[in-house]
């Protein structure tokens, strides 16, 4: 392989029912800065059928180029039809980066383009960054535990890849006109050599725990060490109509369901306002929430981990101080609702 002649930064589109998925636009403006650094086209890859029109918004928010395959056959995601297409523009284009969500889908392509054209694939990464001179794509995820900071990095092959969780990226503001360049290919694969097929598609209902869309979660950690503490977790966030999250100890004590779990084995969120109760502030769950707007910490331990990512910190017994608050909140919302406003926090 010379992989002098691998250029440029791609990153999968992936859509669902002719509808964006927002890791994509997340990851073009992670795109954007390492096209920018390397000097080089940021490229977005749409296949489905009836996708072309969703071009405009791609370039909108950073693309400049999109290559495109529109065809019946990748209507619906399928191992077999999406890893085809994307081996093929890979053998023929080249990319020297080459990002996707870390979606179910996301995951499973891009692990499976790994073995189709023969590279690396480093998987939740967190932070994406370029040595410019070496032209190497520094991948960094938490690892053993959480506890370090790993950078993966794939010298000898190309496309050097990784998969990104959604909400770790920021979408660029888009720029409504923007335009760009349009490549359309084609798949050669017809229904009838598929080994798989699509009979059926089953949509279950909303998950009862929407972490990633909520505007305010209240997260707890093993410092609530049992029921009783996490009720009063529970009983706050019913006040401020939060969500509540937890950290992996939480669950694996079986307080609450994996669901409701943030960090590196859970969900990464980006609420306006994050309350960290009880919770020490190990990487493997601050890689999960620490973008929040704000973060309120409340810890016993004046060094945990925690208050180093928070906006403000409380050093106190969270079973003296959260019971105080959640009244607090309550006394406040009553007032403003009786008042004939509307109740925000």
């Amino acid at each position: 392989m010379n992989i002098e002649e691998y250029r440029g930064v791609w990153v999968f589109i992936e859509q669902r029912d002719g509808q964006l998925v927002d890791v994509g636009l997340e990851l073009l403006g992670a795109g954007r800065d390492l096209a920018d650094k390397l000097e080089v086209d940021l490229c977005g890859i749409l296949l489905g059928h009836h996708v072309k029109e969703l071009s405009n918004e791609l370039f909108e928010y950073g693309a400049d180029k999109v290559y495109v395959i529109d065809d019946p056959v990748l209507a619906n995601y399928r191992t077999e039809t999406y890893m085809k297409a994307v081996g093929d523009l890979v053998r023929k284009y080249k990319p020297e980066i080459f990002v996707y969500g870390a979606t179910a889908n996301g995951k499973d392509l891009a692990s499976a383009v790994a073995t189709e054209v023969m590279t690396g694939l480093t998987a939740d990464t967190t932070i994406l960054d370029v040595d410019v001179e070496k032209r190497l794509f520094e991948a960094s995820r938490p690892a053993f535990g959480g506890n370090i900071m790993a950078t993966i990095l794939c010298k000898k092959h190309r496309p050097q890849m990784a998969t990104v969780r959604p909400k770790v990226m920021k979408k660029l503001e888009p720029q409504p006109g923007r335009q760009g360049e349009i490549i359309e290919e084609t798949i050669d694969l017809k229904e009838d050599d598929l080994r798989t097929k699509v009979l059926e598609i089953v949509r279950n209902a909303k998950k009862a725990v929407n972490l990633e869309d909520a505007d305010i979660i209240v997260a707890a950690g093993k410092g609530i060490k049992d029921e009783k503490g996490f009720k009063m977790v529970e009983a706050l966030a019913d006040v401020l109509n939060a969500t509540v999250g937890a950290s992996r100890d939480v669950v694996e004590a079986g307080l609450c369901g994996h669901d409701h779990q943030v960090g590196q084995t859970g969900v990464t969120v980006t609420p306006k306002l994050y309350f960290a109760i009880g919770i020490s502030g190990a990487v493997q769950h601050t890689v999960g929430m620490a973008n929040s707007e704000t973060i309120i910490a409340i810890n016993t331990d004046p060094d945990a981990a925690i208050f180093n990512v928070s906006h403000y910190g409380v050093v106190a017994d969270a079973f003296e101080i959260v019971p105080l608050l959640t009244e607090e909140f309550r006394k406040a919302l009553q007032v403003k609702t009786e008042e004939g406003g509307v109740a925000h926090v």
